[in-house]
């Protein structure tokens, strides 16, 4: 039927086209109810036209059944009359609506059949439609603790860095400190040999010392004035 080819082309072309631009999947779902929502709206109005002309159909059938059974019932009473020249145009006229009526009930399953796929479209994309509302809130509370995810993720990734970072620090703080170790070293290394110095100046001075008072006490003993 070549409508409901057109309405499912309309519909996947709609799927299609949201897919291809699927980059944040709560707007592509909200972007599709909204197109479901329309080929709904359009397929519910074609349904209601099929469903229509099924019924005019049917009214067709129905009126030509009717002619039918009372020409019937004309020739009937005709015969009954005595009249049977009147009897076989009333016959006749019933066996034109016959061959008539024939042609109406082809038209009239042709158009039962169509309101029937008509009918079964529009339920499946009624009831496709109800799913993915139900389903709606469910997909936007994971795309909710997603994106949060990748909050998360961003500042964890950030905390690696500055950990990195400390990292580098300590490495630093390291080499200074070994410089100053060095440079204490080797300070104390010069202080010590400094001291050395001064221990053996001082060693030197005193017997310089000593010296000096034994000969000023000899001088006194030899003049006398002790």
């Amino acid at each position: 039927m070549g409508i409901l080819s057109r309405f499912g082309d309309i519909i996947s072309a709609n799927i299609n086209a949201l897919l291809d631009k699927a980059e944040d999947p709560v707007k592509m779902i909200n972007q599709y109810l909204i197109s479901a929502r329309e080929d709904l709206a359009e397929v519910k109005k074609e349904t209601t036209e099929v469903m229509a002309e099924e019924t005019r159909a049917q009214r067709k059938v129905n009126q030509n059944a009717a002619e039918v059974a009372r020409y019937t019932e004309l020739a009937k009473k005709a015969l009954t009359a005595g009249n049977e020249g009147d009897a076989k145009i009333f016959i006749a006229k019933k066996q034109e609506l016959e061959t008539s009526g024939a042609a109406l009930q082809t038209a009239y399953a042709a158009a039962h059949d169509n309101a029937l796929k008509m009918r079964q479209l529009y339920d499946k994309l009624a009831s496709d439609i109800a799913q993915l509302e139900a389903r709606k809130a469910g997909i936007e509370a994971k795309a909710s603790i997603a994106k949060t995810q990748e909050k998360v993720n961003t500042y964890t990734n950030r905390g690696d860095k500055l950990d990195e970072v400390m990292g580098a620090f300590d490495r630093m703080e390291d080499k200074v400190n070994k410089r100053l170790d060095v440079a204490n070293a080797a300070a104390e290394l010069d202080a010590s040999a400094v001291d050395e110095a001064l221990a053996l100046e001082d060693k030197y001075k005193a017997g310089i010392t000593a010296s000096v008072d034994d000969e000023l006490a000899s001088l006194k003993k030899e003049l006398g004035l002790e």
